[in-house]
Formats: C-alpha cells, structure tokens, sequence
C-alpha cells in the first residue's frame, strides 16, 4: 500500500482560519451563483480596466510565527516609568476586567448597539459611563464617549460656537491646555473662519469671543477655580468649556460647580492602558439645555413593548447619515470598549476606592514636591494636582538623562523646567529612583498637607448609585460583567451580516498581542529610541498599505473613518493653498457615496454639491460632468465610494476620476467598501488621490461595540507633504489627532492580519467576500428584489434586498430586523442608503453554514410576510410585528394568533444555544420624549 501525504496545511491562516467556506463549500456555491470558478465570477465582478497587473507581495505567517516576530520587534519597545503626564498616565488594569471585558470577543466583536434589544449589556455599561461622568463633572448629561482628549475639546468649540449667544467670531484658549488639544483646536478652528485666540485666563476679553476652553489640572500642573471666568462669560453670553481629569476631581471641585456649561478629558487613567496613544475613552458631560447639540452616541433610558426598562441610543436625528453635512453629532466618534472598560474601573474601584487612589496620587506628588523644595529647588505652581514642574535651568538635559539611567522619562517643558506627573503606578521604588535622578537620597514620609487650597476641595458626592457600590468580590464582578455579556448578540454569537460595517473575524492571534507589556504600556511622547517596535510595525504597515492601495504615503494619525475622511480633505485643501487655489471650496457627493462623507466635507469647511445616481445605482456622469464645469477653479474634490455603497463596481470610475482632474479638483475615494477591492484593485491606479482606509474593517480590528476604529490616510505624492502634523513629533500644522500616530496599539492587529494572510491569503478573502455577497443575492432574489447589480447582474461584497413593498401590506423593514432576531441575527444595515431596505455584507469569515442558517431565517420571514400579504394574518397580529420574542413572551399567558413555537422558534434559529432577547421591542419616541441618560434612580434599581 503506498503512502500519499495530506496536501492540507493545518497551519495556513488565511484558507483554515480566516476565510469561512471550505474549498468543497466553495465549490457548491459557485454552482448555485451561476459560474464556473472563483476567478471567473471575479471576472464578471470587477471591472478589468481597473483590476492590479501585480499581485500582493509577501508570503503568509502561521500563528505561532507571527508571536515569534512580534516578541522580537516589541524588545525594540524600551518600558520606562513615564512620567511625562500630558494627559497619559499609567493606570493599573484590574486583571478580571483585562480577562473578561479586554480580551473577551463578546465584549470586542459587538457591534455599534443600533438594535438596542441585542446590545442591552453594553447599553448598560455605556449608562454606567455616562452616570461616572456626569458626577464627576457635576454637570447631567454626559455622552456615552469621545475619540481622545484633544478631538473631544474641538468638538466643544463647536458645540459652543452653534450654541453661544455671543456673535463673536473668537474662541479663547487657556495657555494651560495641553499643546496636542491646541493643535487639534486650531486645525478644526480655521476652516470655519473661528479665530483662536491663546492666552492665560487673566487675558480673557469675555465680549470678545463666544467661547473659551480651561483646563485643571493644566498641562503644567497649575489647579485654579474658573468660578469667576466663566460668570464673566456667561455674562456675555458666551459658553464656559472645562478640560479636565477623572482621577483629580475625586477630590476638586468638580467643572458643574464651577458653572461650566461643558466639561470633557480623558478616561484613560481609569484603567486604559497608554497604548502609545490609544485607544482611549474621552469623554463630554454639559448641561441639560445644551444637550440636543451634543456630539457622539448618548445611551438613554426607555421601555419595551411590555413597559419594562429597556435602553438605547437617544436623540439619534442628530447623526450625520441622517442629517448629513448639517449634523452636530458624527456616529463614528467613539470608543465604546474603552469607555465600558473604564465604566467597570469605576465600579470595580468604587467611589472610595477612586478618592483613596486619588489621595494617594496626590499625597505622592506633595512628597516630591517637598523634597525638591527642601533641597532648594524652584517648584510650580503653588497649587496643583498630580503634576509639576521643576526650575533645573541649564541642567535640563542632564536631568532628563539622568531620569532616563534611573529608567524614569520626565517631561522637558520649555529650555529650562521638566515636568512631573505622578500616576496610580507611583510607588516607593519610582519615588526613591525619582528623587535620586536629583541628587536627593531621601524620600519624605507621606503626610495629609494639600498641595491645593482647601476651597478647591471637592464638596459633594459622587458614584451614588448602587451599582458603583456593589460588593467588590472578584466573584461578583466577575458575574455581573458576564451577566451584561449575556445580554448582548456579538460576533462571537453569529453572523452580524451589517452591510458597509464588514463585521469579519477578529483573529485571537491578532489580539493577544495589545495586553503585552512591552506594547501597552508605551507614553505616546516617549523618545524615539524607546519606541523601535512600533517604529517597525508602522513602517513595515505602511508599506504594505502602500502597495495594497497604490498610494506613496500614509498618516496614521486619523482615529476613526470619518476622522480619516476629514484629514485627507484638510490635506486636499492644504495643497490647495499651498498652489494659491484658496477659493477651492467645492466637494462634489454622489447620493451613492458613504453616509459619513458629507459631515466630514462640512467640517473640512467644503460647500456639499450633491450628484445624483442613475437608475441602476451608479453615478450619474452627466450630472456629474456639468456640476464639476459649474464649480469650475472653486471645485476642491469630489468624494466617492468605490464600489459604492449601492453595492457595485461602476465601469465609469477612471472617467470620473478625470472629470475632476480636469477641473483642477482632487479625488477622494472613500475606504469604507476596501474589503471588495484587496489584492484586485488599487484605488491608486484608478486616478484617485487619497482614501482612508478603516482598519476596523477591511483590516481586522474588532469594533468594540461601536469603537475602537483607525482611519488613515493614503495620499499619492504630490499630497504628502501636506499630510497631518503633530506638535510632538514634526511640528507640523494640522493635527487631527492627540497622538501622533492615533490610537497605535490597535495597528497592531491590522500588522498581525497582513502578516499572517500574505498577499495571497488577503486577495482570496476579497474574492470570497465577494463569493459570499452573490452567493446570498442568488438565494434570495427570488423573494427580496435586489436593488442594485453590476452590468453582468453581479453585487460586490453587499447587496441591498429591497423590502419596500412589503409596506404597502403593514410590514416594515424594522418588523424585518426585529424578527431576525428572534432566529438569532444582528440586522443588516437598515434603511441606508436606501430608505425601507435591508443592506446585507456577510464579509469573507463567514461559513457557508452559517450563511445558510441566515438565508433559511430571510426565506422564513418572506413567508410570514406572504402570510400577511394573502390574508391568513393581520399584520398587527402577526409575528413579525410582536417581534422580539423574550423569555417572557414564552412563559407569559399566550393569546397570539400564531404558536409560541412559531414565535420563539422560528426556522434557523437554534434550539439549545437559542439567543433570548433580555427586552421586547424599544419604544423610540418614548425614549426621546423622555431623556433619561444617567442610572434611573435607585427605587427604580431596587424594584428591578
């Protein structure tokens, strides 16, 4: 008998692991789509004029290669005791929150909780957020999270200056912020004519301006009471905007008592690692007359279809896919997983636990500050927090070295301080090393002298509901974070088939890496040569980045899509005016484009000319071609989404793309569909000129239930120079960002993913996204018309069912969503681009099975819906229409004209791992007629 090894590779990431359906799966779904290969349906696909000539470079790793790599470049990575604050401080993880909320897929695979019935555990954490925040600050709403520290104070600029009664054209900005927040408020200030105007809060002229920004503690350490400030500028009837610090308002007078009408910072401390940059939580809290203009996603507090307490996002009109270039809120600006790990922080510590790590930050910075001063050194300021700032004059440098061989990184402020900020990882060993980096050998004992006034002394309470004052057992908390998981429908569950979202695998080997010590515990402004690793990770991303797109540079500093949207239209209008062509202002939009783009051309300070579409969905070109003529040398870009968001690969790109060179314009083409375009297409050689790219799609970066993202920025040449700049590293203007690099630790997921899929392996998990989105339009237009299609009747990665006629018999595309739940779905995309239409993507990682189980539940609906349609059932009664089914729809009095079998069992759902709902369906208006956006208040608790 002879003996024929396996060709099968146990070890090939992309085929065994990555990608879902099996070569013999493959096979069978070829066959009912109609074509004879792979690279045959390809070919009816993707139009050829634009397909790459060259395939993607370099060969796959196995996972265990991929560690192997990614131990040796993370000892180029120097941990050092940083010290240097500026808004990053290190912060202690409390381990059973590392286990089971960071590293746990159902926490980081949900999705944005827009289907509120499937998403009540993170809901939950995200009010816990918000209720931490609003107290902290004193003021009573508090959004459910922001993108970092320095885009958070922008968007209260803006917040301020559309609600500010001052018609002043000047917002003032405290010299005690810190530098990257100043930078970040002059890049989004100058589109909008706004002028920034620096100064210490002595130099306000509250008539002169419509707002002004102070931060306590200040960049240098300085804590003062802005009391008198703000009512000066309210008395002007300008609007009071208050960075400030979590962990230092456990024991300061909060921002609300102050009077002012915004506060916001960073949640980082509250256990976030520093990450080199991110991600982290930011957050907003303001009063409740300014709560309508707030930016972000805001958790509310509703009921359910049986009048139990359910949550949701509230106010959600204000969004950009909706409101569109008039938004005062962008969806995308948030980092759920972040702010959920630093809500359980909260609750995990206590408000005892916060005041007494708060006490001890402080005590430990007094005792620093008593040493230099006892050894005649020149201390500032008077007053402060965590932070100050040491006279050293010519011995600046020496200092800093000094630090450094005692492996402590200290802060150079100006040519002769250096700056000390104390953090929750401070103890005796890093004191002792501290001092001695100064020539004092001996540490002062604690004591409880305030390095502040007493009337900066916190007065009121804080974290007063119950749930901050559970018994903080390792057990209870472990039980309740599983609890709120249990809620919640994630990836880890089933198939989120969101179309334009592309919920793919999140690799564990991709994650594991973001908890090692070497890459989490990075301060982003530490010198070059103690961040060697992630010098490598970026470059070496880059360059692959590069040769995926066909662009010659990248910034990573973009924190989100829609914040990559925004950088690479400032980097257009900055080559603009570096050409002269100031008067450039112009964005041409197809309707087809991404929903986010408008918003983004807005806040880039572009006039949004809209291009309609033809009637199978592409862009009109003639409209196109005489709008572009119309704008003529005002026109600055136009933005387009290829393939489009209609979920097709238009012919007429290149043509487009010339249209707008010919106009002197610059092309956008938007990343959010890159996942029908790796390995077959460049965006760069079809005539564009930058894209964003969103990592925590087409690359793998898990969305967190609604955040962390990347977005950046690939340009060709002649836009480089004019790429985002940052304050700690070139110098440059325009940063959009905190960190120079966004939040760097999750690039190295989207590294992992590359690395471990080969050229090869990310080209075949373009195909297969594209397998699997034609596999499931052949299955279902039959029943669910398919609104758009290629030339050759094939989608791209998505496809759009229509489910508009079903109207006209009672049964509308929420009935839809919600019954999908029941058979264990996350919705599609609803009702976008598209209104009454479900958008389907079921990305590359899904199995043919599951594919299956999820054709089975649409085909099942169609009938309920038919049912409907022929009379056997009112819609009213119907279970489409009392969908969700919870667990008490099951146990409760039955009087439903249809089976409880048929309402809680319906076709693909399954039986013993059945997903049960924990509320009935949301009442919406409810929700926003009755803004609840904190903890309901304890009786309400109890009685639960």
């Amino acid at each position: 008998m002879s003996f024929t090894p396996t060709d099968y590779d146990p070890y090939d990431f992309a085929n065994r692991r990555h990608i879902g359906p099996s070569p013999s799966e493959m096979a069978e779904m070829l066959k009912v789509v109609g074509v004879p290969s792979l690279d045959a349906l390809i070919d009816e696909t993707v139009p050829q004029a634009i397909r790459q000539a060259k395939p993607l470079s370099w060969p796959p790793m196995t996972e265990h290669e991929l560690h192997d790599k990614l131990r040796e470049v993370q000892k180029k990575n120097a941990v050092m005791t940083s010290l240097i604050g500026q808004g990053y401080y290190g912060t202690a993880t409390p381990p059973a929150i590392q286990r089971n909320v960071l590293e746990n897929p159902a926490w980081y695979t949900a999705y944005t909780p827009y289907q509120p019935e499937i998403a009540q555990g993170r809901l939950e954490a995200l009010l816990n957020y918000q209720t931490m925040v609003a107290d902290l600050t004193g003021l009573p709403v508090a959004n459910a999270s922001l993108l970092d520290e320095s885009t958070a104070a922008a968007e209260a600029m803006m917040m301020a200056e559309r609600s500010a009664k001052s018609k002043a054209r000047a917002f003032f900005v405290d010299l005690n912020l810190h530098p990257q927040t100043v930078a970040v408020l002059e890049t989004r200030a100058a589109p909008f004519g706004i002028e920034i105007v620096k100064g210490q809060p002595d130099e306000l002229v509250p008539d002169a301006v419509f707002g002004a920004i102070f931060q306590y503690p200040g960049t240098y350490g300085h804590v003062r009471d802005f009391t008198d400030y703000i009512a000066m500028l309210h008395e002007a009837g300008a609007i009071a905007v208050v960075a400030t610090d979590l962990l230092a308002l456990c024991l300061l007078k909060e921002p609300g008592a102050m009077g002012a009408d915004i506060a916001v910072g960073s949640a980082q401390r509250f256990g976030v690692p520093m990450g080199f940059g991110g991600p982290h939580a930011a957050f907003m809290s303001c009063r409740d007359s300014l709560k309508r203009t707030m930016p972000g996603r805001i958790v509310g507090v509703s009921i359910d279809a049986r009048g139990n307490k359910a949550y949701r996002l509230s106010l959600q009109t204000r969004e950009q896919h909706i409101r569109r270039e008039k938004a005062t809120s962008n969806v995308c600006t948030a980092q759920a997983l972040l702010a959920v790990i630093a809500s359980f922080y909260a609750v995990f510590h206590g408000p005892k636990g916060l005041r007494a790590i708060a006490e001890r930050v402080h005590l430990n910075a007094v005792r620093v500050r008593d040493a230099l001063v006892a050894a005649g050194a020149d201390v500032a300021p008077q007053a402060f927090f965590d932070t100050i700032t040491v006279r050293v004059g010519v011995g600046q440098q020496g200092i800093m070295a000094a630090a450094r061989q005692h492996g402590i990184n200290l802060r150079k402020v100006g040519e002769g301080r250096v700056g000390i900020s104390i953090d929750e990882l401070t103890d005796e060993d890093v004191l002792v090393r501290l001092l001695d980096s100064f020539g004092i050998k001996t540490v002062p004992p604690m004591g409880q002298t305030l390095g502040f006034p007493a009337e900066m002394l916190r007065e009121t309470d804080y974290l007063t509901h119950p749930v901050f004052h559970m018994n903080r057992a390792e057990s209870e908390m472990m039980r309740y974070m599983r609890r709120l998981s249990d809620r919640d429908l994630a990836l880890d569950r089933a198939m989120i088939p969101l179309g334009s979202c592309t919920m793919k695998l999140n690799a564990a080997a991709e994650m594991a890496p973001l908890t090692w010590h070497r890459y989490n515990s990075l301060h982003p402004f530490v010198p070059a040569d103690q961040a060697g690793g992630y010098a490598e990770m970026i470059e070496d991303l880059t360059a692959k980045l590069c040769e995926i797109t066909g662009y010659d540079a990248f910034s990573m500093q973009p924190n989100s899509g829609a914040q990559g949207e925004y950088a690479g239209l400032m980097t257009i209008a900055a080559y603009h005016r570096a050409r002269g062509d100031a008067q450039r202002d112009i964005c041409l939009i197809p309707v087809s484009a991404h929903g986010t783009n408008p918003a983004s051309a807005a806040m880039a300070g572009m006039k949004v000319v809209v291009v309609k579409s033809a009637p199978n969905g592409d862009v009109d070109l003639e409209d196109f071609a005489d709008k572009a003529a119309q704008a003529g040398d005002r026109l600055a870009a136009c933005m387009i989404t290829y393939p489009s968001t209609h979920g097709v690969f238009e012919e007429t790109v290149k043509e487009i793309c010339a249209i707008t060179h010919r106009h002197g314009g610059q092309v956008y083409m938007d990343g959010a569909n890159m996942n029908a375009l790796v390995g077959l297409v460049k965006p760069g050689e079809c005539g564009s000129d930058v894209s964003h790219l969103n990592l925590h799609k087409t690359f793998a970066i898990p969305h967190g239930g609604g955040g962390p993202g990347m977005g950046p920025i690939g340009v060709k040449a002649h836009l480089a120079p004019y790429l985002p700049g940052h304050v700690e590293t070139d110098g440059k203007p325009g940063a959009v960002s905190a960190a120079p690099y966004g939040s760097a630790s999750i690039l190295l997921i989207s590294w992992a993913y590359c690395l471990m899929m080969g050229g090869e392996g990310l080209a075949q998990a373009t195909r297969v996204a594209i397998l699997n989105a034609n596999y499931i339009a052949a299955r279902l237009k039959a029943e669910y018309p398919i609104l758009f299609m290629g030339n050759r009747g094939r989608v791209a990665h998505e496809c759009i069912l229509d489910t508009r006629p079903f109207a006209e018999v009672g049964v509308t595309v929420d009935d839809i969503a919600k019954r999908l739940i029941d058979n264990g779905f996350h919705a599609p995309t609803m009702s976008w681009p598209v209104a009454g239409t479900l958008m389907v993507e079921p990305t590359e990682s899904e199995t043919k099975a599951e594919i299956d189980r999820f054709i089975t539940a649409m085909l099942a609906i169609r009938e309920e819906v038919r049912d409907v349609a022929e009379g056997r059932i009112a819609a009213e009664d119907s279970p489409l229409h009392h969908a969700p089914h919870t667990v008490e729809d099951l146990v409760a009095g039955w009087d439903r004209k249809y089976s409880r079998e048929q309402g809680c069992f319906p076709p693909g759902a399954f039986r013993v791992d059945k997903y049960w709902p924990p509320v009935g369906r949301v009442d919406n208006v409810y929700g926003d007629r009755n803004l609840v956006c904190t903890c309901p208040p304890v009786a309400d608790w109890a009685a639960e």
